[in-house]
């Protein structure tokens, strides 16, 4: 009898130990679905999915990371999903759990053709991660002139200063030798000469 009784019982043992061992997310919700068809560049089903009535599944996070599909297709350098992803409205300044934004993660990696669409879609230049490091304390940490003239360009502060006080600025000129402060100064001056003068009273 007794026998009998542990059967189902331990079948039904069996059954909740599978389920737990699945990850929630892993029960196939459609965002783990919509962010998993991202990942393997698998356009019919993010495009269906996309095209859903009312859907935003667009800025879904990952449950794990807290990254989007954007921050996911820009760690893979995919210009094309880039532009995609933003075509159908993602949110250029959504942040992961670290505070990384896609900006962020660009400059992280020197994806020039990244970041420069990215500020062209309304990316925050100065947003800065949970330790404070904005986009040009990465490129200045990089030795990436290339970004930190597009940064600078695209009104980045050198003097934005990270969790622990030191600006790109400062970074820069602790590297003695390296070519970044230089770069770093000529770029701002060349972004305040080509800013608009400021003008008072009235224009005629």
């Amino acid at each position: 009898m007794l026998s009998k009784m542990r059967r189902p019982l331990t079948a039904l043992a069996m059954l909740l130990a599978a389920a737990t061992a699945i990850p929630a997310q892993a029960q196939f919700s459609d965002s783990y679905k919509f962010l998993e068809a991202v990942r393997k560049k698998e356009g019919d089903k993010v495009t269906e999915a996309l095209n859903e009535p009312g859907t935003q599944i667009i800025n879904t996070k990952d449950y794990t990371t807290g990254q989007t599909a954007l921050h996911i297709v820009v760690a893979r350098r995919d210009l094309v999903w880039v532009q995609f992803l933003i075509g159908k409205g993602a949110n250029v300044n959504a942040r992961d759990n670290r505070g990384v934004t896609p900006l962020v993660a660009a400059s992280e990696m020197g994806f020039l053709e990244g970041v420069d669409e990215l500020i062209k879609s309304g990316a925050r230049v100065d947003e800065a991660n949970n330790t404070g490091e904005t986009p040009l304390i990465s490129a200045v940490h990089r030795k990436d002139l290339a970004l930190v003239r597009m940064l600078i360009k695209a009104g980045a502060n050198p003097d934005r200063p990270d969790n622990s006080g030191r600006s790109a600025r400062d970074y820069a000129a602790l590297d003695k030798g390296s070519p970044v402060l230089g770069e770093l100064e000529k770029a701002s001056k060349e972004a305040k000469s080509a800013a608009p003068k400021k003008t008072y009273g009235p224009s005629f």
